[in-house]
């Protein structure tokens, strides 16, 4: 199985590009402030470029953690982790690895398939965490909705990107 790691930083830009049109003032944006009870002279004068980067950072933990959820022969290739017998490519473990993934190193490896598993992700994920917060933040269901929506979009998205060409 070839993986193409080119694609997690790839992945990683979906949830900026998203979220640049989602809180857009004209989509969710004003929504979104008044639920968190900011207006838009509160964002002005704030260092985007830190920001940004930030953001971007947050967001390539995110891919990381979608490649493990969302390509099922990572979970298979875990179990051998630490196995001393890999190094040498005629031993019985090396040989079972390397017939396995020539039967399924491809099986379950399409968008629709990571789509699937970033969606999951996200409702049990990102949704659960992101209303935990926001009952003790005593924020409202649009502010939940509106996040997680986000979110949910963005880890489908990203799922799908990085199961399908990775």
């Amino acid at each position: 199985m070839n993986l193409n790691w080119y694609i997690v930083p790839l992945a990683a830009l979906i949830p900026m590009v998203l979220g640049f049109v989602w809180y857009h003032p004209k989509v969710f944006g004003m929504a979104w402030m008044k639920a968190c009870g900011i207006t838009m002279d509160d964002t002005q004068g704030m260092n985007m470029l830190k920001l940004m980067g930030i953001s971007l950072l947050l967001c390539l933990l995110l891919s990381l953690s979608l490649v493990s959820l969302t390509i099922h022969q990572m979970g298979f290739l875990s179990v051998f982790e630490g196995d001393a017998t890999l190094k040498d490519p005629n031993s019985a473990t090396s040989l079972y690895i390397k017939n396995f993934m020539e039967l399924y190193g491809d099986r379950f490896r399409t968008f629709k398939h990571g789509a699937l598993h970033g969606t999951i992700a996200g409702l049990f994920i990102a949704l659960p965490a992101i209303g935990m917060g926001a009952l003790y933040e005593r924020k409202s269901f649009t502010y939940v909705a509106i996040n997680a929506g986000y979110l949910i979009i963005s880890m489908a998205l990203m799922g799908g990107v990085i199961c399908g060409f990775m």
